[in-house]
């Protein structure tokens, strides 16, 4: 019978997210891809380093059991199949239960998202990410970070910005305008109408479903150890607060914490909620992040133009 990955939450990651592969990048910056192939050829047994997104796709992956598979984790990669055996060396020494993978010799891998379900590209590339958003990918770049995982904590915390990432940017352009109260006006007047979609809606509202199913398992069986916490960070603050409240209600999506911030910088909250990952719109929100925890920009709408 073929494999229903339709009912799985699906991920998917590119190497360069995955693992630290900036020696490798340089070789083939400097030297050409011969000089990559080889290179990873000779050095195919060494182990590469754990990458940003590592802790999200552990916590993400420890959520499945040997009885029930909630989760799917796809490697869509750049490499061919003979200079990306090296990455999956890797992921069988870490213990990652990653078997599925693309390799595409230098094409777009993301094109193929849609064939594994995935709901969300992760990427270290981001040129492969711009493209990807685009053309109506749901994808977010890796930005480097000094984070170091607490192996011992087996909670996973996403953070999320609002405008541009759950929701699309059209009350956001009314921001980037620069009236402020001309904003407030508008979202006080549309505060029972919820915002169309944006670029991580559905990765979002898949990713609240599974934090339901962990916490009935977690009710049902007390040894099951993982928990799913979920933020929102965003710059809005009252009375625009409750558009964000109208359409998580609307999705029936109950946040754990969210953080109506009215311009204070987010790393003041973050650095409290620790997330295992952040996502943001805005590369002035990402890198006052990044650098303390895994953050992935998703250059959508119009703060990216």
């Amino acid at each position: 019978m073929p494999y229903e990955i339709e009912s799985k939450f699906v991920i998917s990651v590119a190497s360069s997210a995955l693992f630290d592969l900036s020696e490798s990048d340089r070789v083939f910056q400097e030297k050409g891809e011969d000089a990559y192939r080889q290179y990873q050829r000779e050095h195919e047994n060494e182990v590469f380093a754990m990458g940003v997104a590592f802790p999200l796709i552990k916590r993400l992956l420890s959520i499945n059991t040997p009885q029930e598979q909630l989760v799917e984790v796809v490697l869509l990669s750049r490499n061919d199949p003979d200079t990306g055996l090296r990455v999956f060396k890797s992921i069988e020494y870490y213990g990652l239960s990653i078997s599925r993978a693309v390799f595409v010799a230098g094409s777009n891998p993301f094109e193929y998202m849609g064939a594994f379900n995935a709901s969300l590209f992760l990427s270290g590339n981001p040129e492969d990410v711009k493209e990807a958003v685009e053309r109506g990918y749901p994808a977010g770049c890796i930005y480097p970070s000094n984070y170091v995982d607490d192996e011992e904590d087996t909670e996973l915390r996403l953070a999320f910005d609002f405008d541009g990432i759950i929701a699309d940017d059209s009350a956001e352009s009314i921001f980037q305008g620069g009236e402020l109260e001309n904003f407030h006006s508008h979202e006080r007047n549309l505060a029972g109408e919820p915002l169309p979609a944006g670029p991580l809606l559905r990765f979002f509202t898949e990713i609240a479903n599974l934090q339901k199913k962990v916490i009935a398992k977690n009710l049902s069986d007390p040894t099951y150890k993982p928990r799913i916490r979920i933020a929102i960070a965003t710059a809005r603050n009252a009375p625009a607060h409750e558009r964000v409240i109208t359409t998580l209600r609307k999705l029936d999506i109950r946040v754990d914490e969210a953080f109506f911030l009215g311009g204070i910088e987010k790393k003041r909250v973050l650095s409290i909620f620790k997330p295992h990952i952040f996502f943001d719109d805005q590369v002035s929100h990402i890198e006052g992040v990044a650098r303390i925890f895994p953050s992935v920009h998703v250059p959508f709408g119009v703060t990216n133009k």
